[in-house]
């Protein structure tokens, strides 16, 4: 196979670290995680999380870090050079344009989301929090969302944001860009909770977050270990091709495994550091810590508005949430312009623009989902929320199950220790192997039936 890709390569270890933990992290880990940690209870739901990370979603990133880089290619192209030579059939190109399709939809509505927070820099620079309560917060939230022309000029913005990194290639534009927005996004963060720590509640973040009470999720016990599995899945970004074609511009020499535990260790402590900046001001103002979605956009802006510094403190958390959406919004484009670059003989300017331009036209149809076209449904569901139920819930699961499969049972294993490097007679390698061959796929599996509802 070639050692080179034809797109470009990281110029380091560290550029696909910052590289990959940047598409890794995002609005899952810093509006997601915080939340539904809120909604089971808090340390229970952690520790549970963190096993699935250590036994689901690191043996998973390997596998697709290990393909992208033997494949060199688009992620359609890469499944089906694998397969032919692995003699396998060359329908495992669809697993590839699976991820392709999950990344241009979730980016779709992910664009509309992240618009959302930029909005909401502007909202705390102006002091729009100042004094707010939670009628207000919620008639806030609620004059952006039904605005549809406000939601297409930040839609806009971002999509044009993102276009204009990928255009410039893996070495002038997506690493350039992660070497900045990944150290900002963590100096930030680590304010943050530095912040949290003087002005908040921080003690009793710590106990709510770091220790267990099973009590507390009673009868929800198997509910929240199912969607521990899942937010540990997809928080990592893994099933939509972008950690795939990231991996095929990793140097042959580098370690995937232990590549594959600092990256994920990186994006676990991201969603812990966003839990301890959010929860001890939650507490300290005497909110809930369940309420949901909603705690980003319209429960943190009243404890904002409430305390000392909390118009500076909003527009440092807001900027914070553009730079990791903007870092994984990157990651998503990325396997579809590769292959436009690859199939159809365009340049990579000519690629970005067209598969920017199409996601561009899927957020419009998102974000008028949310105001003009309401009523408006699919099988019950506005556009918006139909792209996230088919994207999260059978899309990104099923590409972890099939990235599983191949590489546990379709290539063969002198294919794939070559690849890991770990050796034949390693504990890691074997450990890895019974992993990706029975526990990461059944667990996936789970959540995907729960998910569907056939369980």
């Amino acid at each position: 196979m070639s050692t080179m890709s034809v797109h470009g390569m990281w110029s380091s270890r560290l550029a696909f670290i910052l590289a990959a933990t940047g598409s890794a992290v995002g609005l899952g880990n810093i509006w997601r995680f915080p939340y539904t940690a809120g909604e089971y209870g808090g340390g229970a739901f952690v520790l549970i999380y963190l096993i699935c990370v250590a036994g689901i979603g690191i043996p998973i990133m390997m596998a697709e870090i290990m393909l992208g880089r033997r494949g060199r290619q688009s992620p359609v192209n890469t499944m089906r050079s694998l397969a032919g030579q692995e003699g396998a059939h060359g329908a495992w190109q669809l697993l590839g344009w699976m991820g392709i399709v999950s990344g241009l939809l979730i980016l779709s509505f992910y664009s509309v989301i992240a618009g959302w927070t930029m909005a909401y820099v502007t909202r705390a620079f102006g002091g729009q929090f100042g004094g707010i309560d939670a009628a207000g917060a919620e008639s806030m939230f609620g004059a952006l969302v039904s605005d549809p022309e406000r939601l297409l000029a930040w839609h806009t913005i971002f999509m044009v944001m993102t276009v204009m990194v990928v255009a410039r290639g893996v070495a002038s534009g997506l690493e350039k860009a992660v070497r900045f927005l990944m150290p900002a996004l963590f100096v930030l963060l680590i304010g943050m909770v530095l912040y949290a720590a003087q002005a908040g509640d921080f003690q009793a973040a710590l106990a709510y977050l770091f220790k267990p009470d099973f009590a507390k999720l009673g009868e929800h016990a198997g509910e929240a270990i199912l969607s521990a599995m899942g937010q540990a899945f997809f928080s990592l970004s893994l099933g939509m091709g972008a950690i795939m074609i990231y991996g095929s511009y990793l140097n042959s020499s580098a370690s995937i495994g232990r590549n594959a535990v600092i990256i994920a260790s990186l994006d676990t402590t991201v969603a812990l550091l966003a839990g301890l900046a959010i929860f001890p001001i939650v507490f300290a103002n005497g909110l809930s810590p369940d309420s949901g979605p909603g705690l980003i956009f319209q429960t943190l802006p009243i404890a904002f508005g409430q305390m000392a510094g909390g118009q500076l403190v909003g527009v440092v958390f807001f900027v914070l949430l553009v730079f990791a959406a903007w870092t994984s919004a990157i990651s998503l484009l990325e396997p579809v312009v590769t292959w436009l670059v690859e199939n159809r003989g365009f340049s990579r300017v000519r690629a970005t623009v067209i598969a920017g331009s199409a996601v561009w036209l899927l957020g419009i149809a998102c974000l008028l989902s949310l105001n003009v076209w309401a009523g408006f449904t699919i099988f019950g569901k506005g556009i918006l929320d139909l792209f996230d139920y088919v994207t999260a819930n059978v899309l990104l699961p099923l590409g972890g199950v099939l990235i599983a499969v191949f590489a546990g049972w379709i290539m063969r294993r002198a294919s794939s220790r070559d690849e890991l490097a770990m050796g034949e007679t390693s504990i890691a390698y074997g450990a890895w192997r019974l992993l990706i061959r029975y526990v990461a796929p059944i667990c996936v599996v789970i959540v995907l039936l729960n998910a569907i509802g056939l369980i």
